[in-house]
């Protein structure tokens, strides 16, 4: 079973509305190529990221600022407080709804981002897991903090090795939740997902891959990136954030990458050139992660946005599949 939205329906006969899909580790170019392909074609963008969603979380998002979204508008951006929480479920409801609308306008819905498991619950579906126990949770958690997530992950590696290798040691959120289905359910989530009905989409969908070579390339965009995060202010955004009141560390959105580091600087339990080294180290670890999860997509363009023309060839190639 799954999670079910409201999708176009096209007639009997009539071909598949297209979508196209934008994907990429962070830091490799995604934003500049989803702006010219709405200034060129008639495409609206829906983001899909994890960290966008949240008002005032501008410079360590690397979010679009005014003047490109007045150029560009994304959809999905700006649409909760970091206070709560957003889940794959809830996005990929608002994704289909923005999609429908760009349909029934005579455009392309164009989705951008770097968040795989979004791009897979809009993809495939959801499988019905069981809601969340607020004691099973609180149990882990007092494990966690008693013996710490590793120990949490080795038992989910014991219990559930499929889901252990996709998910990272360093990731406690959704470590949480996968012990917590096998508490609830006696089954591994690796199981559950597997046994879901995959729904078909609804959509044609072309997949671009944006990928610097070599891996080294992209290491370098994302070193440069934060050093450019902290001279537009981002410890200042932190600062402001966690100034808010209601906000804490194990919150989603103050897990994000880079967040968490610099709330601990803030905090005055690590240094600022440490601060730095553990950013930069986590966002490689992430890219690395939205590398394993896009190698798996097959039939998808990928292209190098550091090599001289392959921008306009892809576009190029984005024109014909939208028959322009």
């Amino acid at each position: 079973m799954v999670r079910s939205a409201k999708q176009p329906q096209p007639q009997a006969g009539q071909p598949l509305p297209r979508a196209v899909f934008l994907m990429g580790p962070t830091a490799s170019g995604k934003t500049e190529l989803a702006v010219e392909l709405h200034e060129r074609y008639p495409v609206d963008i829906v983001s899909v990221d994890s960290a966008l969603v949240y008002r005032g979380m501008d410079v360590g998002t690397a979010k679009p600022d005014v003047a490109t979204l007045a150029r560009a508008p994304h959809a999905l951006i700006d649409i909760r407080d970091p206070s709560e929480k957003y889940s794959a479920a809830e996005f990929r409801d608002d994704a289909l709804a923005e999609m429908a609308k760009s349909v029934r306008c005579g455009r392309v819905p164009l989705l951008v981002g770097g968040t795989m498991l979004y791009f897979r619950a809009l993809s495939r579906g959801l499988a019905v897991l069981p809601s969340a126990s607020p004691e099973v949770r609180a149990a882990l958690e007092a494990e966690a903090r008693e013996h710490g997530w590793q120990m949490l992950h080795e038992r989910l590696a014991a219990r559930d090795p499929e889901a252990a290798r996709r998910i990272h040691p360093n990731d406690p959120q959704r470590i949480q939740r996968a012990l917590e289905v096998i508490e609830l359910t006696g089954r591994p989530i690796s199981e559950l997902q597997r046994e879901q009905e995959d729904e078909k989409l609804g959509y044609r969908v072309l997949r671009v891959i944006a990928c610097p070579q070599p891996r080294a390339r992209l290491h370098e965009r994302i070193e440069q990136r934060f050093a450019q995060m902290l001279e537009h202010g981002f410890l200042e955004e932190v600062e402001r954030l966690r100034a808010q009141g209601g906000l804490h560390r194990d919150l989603p959105s103050m897990r994000c990458v880079g967040y968490r580091q610099a709330w601990s600087y803030l905090e005055g339990e690590i240094s600022h050139a440490e601060m730095c080294r553990r950013a930069v180290v986590a966002t490689r670890r992430l890219a690395k992660r939205q590398l394993t999860w896009l190698r798996q997509e097959t039939g998808a363009l990928w292209y190098d946005p550091c090599e001289e023309s392959a921008q306009e060839f892809v576009i190029g190639e984005i024109g014909k599949f939208l028959e322009l």
